[in-house]
């Protein structure tokens, strides 16, 4: 007789492991027990023969949902075991990693609309390889008791199933039925009734916007295509022109309105169910306006199929103010910016918000990584591996957390700015709940550098050991740990964004960064102009625009683009404060050239409503051309300093002539030759042959493709993130990074 304890670690909890093993040992002859620890999946199996087989297929047929980051095999001795059972779970603590809320499998949404099942027209419907995970989770191991099911008692049927190694829903933790499970009511005009999703769409079709409640949020629904309730959302949103996100009720409602590759097919019907941003075909009244493309989603959730039976598309945007939280509990307001109310009695544990991401070169490009990807776990490299438990606190905006143990980092789904009062308390709640959640007693904290930033301030008050580094060596080192860059290599980072404190108090944004996993050395950057205003210059462009334009042209400068618009004694003041140094700091940003350019040509907007507005507006209308402006460079120290006042006066000539998206053509042509020739100099001074592009200017597609292009094309090695966001959320990533090496050593704090 052999025997042999086996370790499973990874996502092997709520996907459906247990019960696959189950019939694997039963398949081979083989005796022993599994059993859910805090750890993971633990495996006792003896027999004469067929263990080695057992483990090989334990690899290789794994369920689809599982993912299996370490496998410890040991030998044991023989218990005696007569049968294979599954056993209940082990206390401890936790170092399991809770899986993410997965779309509704094809199996249970035939079911869902077979009239011959027991749970035809259920909204709840769901089995092991679907449903809410992550999101009604409220500690570890999962089991029911330990989410927002527990309230819920199995009745006769679901338990058999639940009991039921062979059943589709074997330990399926929120499996239940209509006479069991949660149910689904309505709220108009005060009145709360038990059902409602038929009045709730007629309401849609009527013009009425209607909340309903997901998987980690409300969402807020109004027909696509009338114009009158999609103004309304916006007043109630407070949204001028910020993209609304759509859902689809199938593929064929989505290729009548934008255009579809077939990977962004793929990632769109995928388990995850992001939202998918899709080059537009037809023009949707201020969906998205002065965007060439729509942020579309499927349905994910049984009620989402049940909701949109009898609709093709309407917008589906978070249930929120402007930049808080998703709105998880209907008494948290949501009665004030709706018509009706669809809501249902099971908890959302952890709010979390839709994914949204873009397909770049057959990869995903996350704009916002959330639901159906986090909580997913990341193995640190082995060189970086430490009996530390870490917490990195990101930044302020776009900010999250990220935490190490044992081997592993988890990073918490998108947060928003902290600026924000009540983004802070979610900030402050999903810290608590990884503490718990993990059984996490952090002795090591990371933050940014910059003093004010509300994250930093948080870490300074924990009273444990507190590393702070820069913000753009953390963009490259979350991309270097990602893509798996060696302990002894140094590569050259390009880091552009709209702003970071540097280490010469400066605003950095521009920026190409010779980096190992201990140190950065800044060897290039964009030649530095006022910011009049400091951040009123990022909500208001023409103030970046007045600042390029007088580095370029001195005081006598054309009046051109957002100037012409701009009040004659608002451009005096901004021009008196840039000569003066009056609340003019010296940015070095690439947002903030974007923004200029964008304002020059007249396609930003006077007062910008979210980050990044004017650099989407430009990339929208750009033209596929070979051309680019001059710039100049000069040597300051050990740096390379680029000048673009060349391109701006270019930009300028060409304003009176050529066609706007030929302009931004060339423009974003310009950068990409910029980080052409800073790289060819890394190559020939330093030996430098891995490049990695990151932050939020590399969310910018053409910018991005345009750029790896062009440096493969002369013989570098191109890295860029695309398991995480290249933009703020990826702080706390690499955050940890800089903490898990430097952990072990004592210097000085970058």
């Amino acid at each position: 007789m052999i025997s042999r304890r086996i370790k499973v670690r990874g996502t092997v909890q709520g996907v459906g492991f247990r019960p696959f093993i189950y019939r694997l040992a039963h398949e081979l002859g083989l005796n022993g027990y599994v059993r859910n620890t805090p750890d993971g999946v633990e495996i006792h199996i003896e027999g004469k023969s067929g263990l080695e087989e057992f483990k090989k297929r334990l690899l290789s047929d794994k369920p689809p949902l599982s993912e299996i980051t370490d496998l410890i095999d040991e030998e044991e001795n023989p218990i005696g075991a007569s049968g294979f059972q599954i056993k209940g779970s082990s206390p401890g603590e936790s170092t399991v990693f809770a899986p993410p809320d997965i779309f509704t499998c094809n199996e249970c949404r035939e079911e869902l609309f077979s009239p011959s099942d027991r749970r035809h027209m259920y909204p709840f419907i769901n089995c092991t390889n679907c449903g809410p995970r992550y999101t009604i989770i409220s500690s570890l191991p999962y089991d029911r008791k330990n989410t927002t099911m527990s309230s819920f008692n199995l009745c006769k049927r679901c338990k058999e199933e639940y009991e039921n190694p062979l059943d589709r829903r074997f330990h399926a933790e929120p499996n239940a039925c209509p006479e069991c499970g949660p149910r689904v009511s309505l709220i108009e005009s005060g009145e709360k009734k038990e059902g409602g999703i038929e009045r709730a769409v007629k309401g849609v079709k009527q013009g009425k916007i209607v909340a309903l409640k997901g998987i980690g949020g409300f969402h807020l629904i109004c027909d696509a295509r009338n114009i009158s309730a999609v103004r309304r959302l916006r007043r109630i949103k407070q949204r001028k022109t910020r993209p609304f996100a759509l859902m689809a009720r199938d593929l064929e409602s989505v290729r009548e309105v934008a255009e579809m590759s077939s990977d962004e097919e793929g990632i769109l019907k995928s388990p995850r169910r992001p939202i998918v941003l899709l080059k537009k075909k037809a023009e949707l009244n201020e969906i998205s306006p002065f965007l060439d493309t729509y942020g579309i989603m499927l349905p994910y959730t049984p009620l989402h199929h049940l909701f949109m039976r009898a609709l093709s598309l309407v917008v589906a945007t978070s249930a929120n103010e402007m930049e808080s939280p998703i709105l998880k509990n209907e008494n948290e307001g949501i009665e004030k910016i709706c018509d009706i109310i669809v809501t249902h009695d099971r908890d959302i544990a952890m709010r979390c918000d839709d994914s949204v991401m873009r397909v770049v070169d057959s990869s995903p490009l996350f704009i916002r990584r959330a639901r159906g990807y986090v909580p997913e776990p990341m193995p640190a490299p082995d060189f970086l591996r430490s009996s530390i438990q870490a917490i990195a606190l990101g930044g302020e905006l776009k900010n999250t957390i990220s935490i190490y143990k044992d081997g592993f980092i988890i990073t918490s789904q998108y947060l928003g700015d902290l600026k924000d009062y009540r983004n802070f308390r979610y900030f402050t709640e999903i810290i608590e709940h990884y503490k718990k959640l993990y059984s996490l007693i952090p002795d090591l904290v990371i933050s940014d550098v910059h003093p004010d930033f509300i994250s930093t301030r948080y870490g300074e008050e924990m009273g444990i050991r507190h590393l702070k580094i820069q913000h753009h060596f953390s963009h490259v080192l979350a991309s270097m740990i990602e893509n798996k860059v060696g302990p002894d290599e140094t590569i050259l980072g390009v880091s552009l964004d709209g702003v970071g404190l540097g280490t010469d108090k400066g605003i950095w944004g521009g920026e190409f960064l010779l980096c190992s996993y201990k140190d950065f050395k800044r060897i290039g950057w964009f030649r530095p102009v006022p910011q009049p205003g400091g951040d009123l210059a990022a909500k208001k462009p023409w103030r970046m625009q007045l600042s390029y334009l007088m580095d370029a042209f001195g005081e006598d400068m054309p009046r051109i683009g957002l100037l012409e618009r701009a009040k004659e004694e608002d451009i005096k003041g901004v021009m008196n404060m840039i000569r003066r140094g009056v609340n003019s700091p010296l940015t070095s940003s690439c947002g903030r050239l974007f923004d200029a350019v964008s304002s020059i040509l007249g396609v930003s907007p006077e007062d910008v409503e979210f980050e990044g507005e004017p650099p989407m507006r430009l990339e929208a209308i750009a033209e596929d051309v070979e051309d680019s402006y001059g710039f100049s460079t000069s040597k300051n120290g050990d740096g390379v300093v680029l000048d673009f006042s060349e391109a701006i006066k270019g930009i300028v000539k060409d304003a009176g002539s050529l066609d706007k998206g030929l302009i931004s053509g060339k423009f974003h042509n310009t950068i990409v030759e910029a980080i052409k020739e800073i790289s060819v100099m890394a190559g020939k001074v330093f030996g430098i042959k891995k490049v990695a592009l990151c932050g939020g200017c590399f969310l910018n597609s053409i910018l991005l493709v345009k750029a790896k292009k062009r440096l493969e094309e002369i013989g570098f090695s191109v890295i860029r993130p695309t398991r995480y966001s290249p933009n703020d959320e990826s702080l706390s990533l690499g955050q940890i990074a800089y903490g898990l090496n430097v952990s072990g050593h004592t210097g000085k704090d970058h």
